[in-house]
């Protein structure tokens, strides 16, 4: 898997002033390495990947700084990452930051956003551009309605893609995704991944041609019981799990009280109508089976 090295230096002025610094040492991984120019420092030769981008991880100020987000976001870029978090909590902003540093990693690389339906893919565009200004003229929505010769000019021409699994599955079979430059996959609803559903297939297909790919799983729940949460973590290629429920210390300033309110609807004339006639049919069975 990707180990994206990076080193934070504290004296660097980035240009852009609602960007954050933090300092890390440099992660390492047994492979060649090469020597940055500007500093000496060595790091991963990774094919596409630009060493002096990686100085620093890239963390935005715009929203306000939640410890638990920024320490997740961490641990994402560099272990391929479960995160599973209460719905309102942030994942897709935990999204965003990973998509951008490996956006800005690997300038030729392409980064891939799943969502099991059309809705949720168009809903995710909105927020990565909102929340770290990813430029929009580099991403795109790929849809079954798309044609397939399209849909190849597209994977050559943008560099962050949102769209469904099987929209992924298809066009890795076919080649149309250049799975080698496929250098970040975020998964939502990932706890969907299990069998032979898209999301596995998709993970089977591009790690059969490369492995220098990270991996950033999203799920509120990832599973009914330890079995499924297990296929999830391995269909996956899971390493690391970052989990919080409302009851986590870090998250308690952010999670607020849920109110419940019971509605109670009446059915009106027509579904009561189709009511009683159900009931009707249903009590003749009853009655037979009650006569054996």
């Amino acid at each position: 898997m990707v180990i994206a090295v990076y080193e934070a230096e504290k004296s660097l002025q980035l240009d852009n002033a609602n960007s954050f610094q933090h300092d890390n040492p440099v992660a390492t991984e047994s492979t060649s390495f090469s020597e940055s120019p500007s500093s000496g420092q060595t790091y991963p030769d990774f094919p596409g990947f630009d060493s002096s981008s990686a100085k620093v991880w890239i963390y935005p100020t715009n929203y306000p700084i939640r410890g638990y987000q920024m320490k997740i976001s961490e641990a994402a870029l560099f272990q391929n990452t479960l995160v599973c978090l209460p719905t309102g909590l942030g994942k897709t902003f935990i999204a965003s930051v990973v998509m951008y540093n490996f956006y800005r990693w690997y300038p030729a690389g392409k980064i891939v956003f799943m969502a099991p339906t059309k809705p949720l893919v168009a809903q995710q565009i909105e927020a990565c551009y909102k929340v770290m200004g990813i430029p929009q003229a580099h991403m795109a929505e790929l849809t079954g309605s798309t044609a397939a010769k399209q849909r190849q000019e597209v994977w050559k021409t943008k560099r962050v893609f949102f769209l469904t699994p099987q929209v992924m599955v298809n066009d890795l079979s076919r080649e149309t995704c250049p799975a080698k430059q496929i250098k970040c996959v975020v998964i939502d609803e990932a706890h969907k991944a299990l069998g032979n559903h898209a999301y596995c297939q998709v993970i089977k297909q591009l790690s059969s041609q490369t492995l220098q790919f990270r991996i950033l799983a999203l799920s509120a729940t990832p599973g009914g019981d330890a079995k499924s949460v297990q296929s999830v973590i391995s269909n996956l290629l899971i390493s690391h799990i970052e989990l919080r429920s409302d009851e986590s210390p870090d998250i308690q300033a952010h999670s607020h009280q849920r109110s419940v309110d019971k509605v109670v609807v009446p059915l009106g004339e027509a579904l009561t109508a189709h009511q009683a006639r159900y009931l009707q049919h249903a009590s003749y069975w009853v009655s037979y089976l009650e006569m054996d």
